[in-house]
This record gives structure tokens, sequence and C-alpha cells, in this order.
């Protein structure tokens, strides 16, 4: 197991020298913040939609993203649980 983020980066093909943040951790990714973040993005862009007249134009340029983000948020998680993805 390795002690450091150097360590890990140099596992993981990341060049220490070429790339110095990699002792800050910069090199991993946000598994939790990602989906957290489509999640709030979703119900921001539907709350968004709240307290105006609604148009197609309205409509598709924030419910149609907000699905999508939405769906994001709940297929994220399970795409990186698969076995084949570790």
């Amino acid at each position: 197991m390795a002690s450091n983020a150097r360590e890990v980066a140099v596992r993981s093909g990341v060049d220490p020298d070429a790339e110095p943040s990699v002792d800050w951790g910069w090199h991993q990714n946000f598994s939790k913040g990602l989906p957290i973040a489509a999640a709030v993005t979703g119900v921001v862009l539907l709350l968004f939609m709240i307290g105006h007249p609604l148009s197609w134009t309205e409509f598709f340029y924030m419910a149609f993203p907000a699905a999508v983000c939405l769906v994001g948020a709940v297929a994220y998680p399970i795409y990186k649980r698969r076995s084949w993805r570790r």
C-alpha cells in the first residue's frame, strides 16, 4: 500500500516531476463530489422554473439539463461500483 500521494501517482503513471501538484493530492477523482454537484445543479435548475411563465425554450434549457444531471447523479455511483471498473 502506498504511503503518500507521490507513490500513488507514480503507480498510476503520473510523472511527479512534470506535475508538482501530485504532492497536494490533486490527481484523484472526486467520486463523492461529482454526483452531489450534479444533483444540486439539477435541483437548482428545476427550482428556477418556479414562479414565472414557462415557455418551451425555458423548458428545454432548464428541464432537460436538470434531468441529465439528476440521471447522471444516480448513474455515476452505480457505474463506478461495477466490478469490471475497479
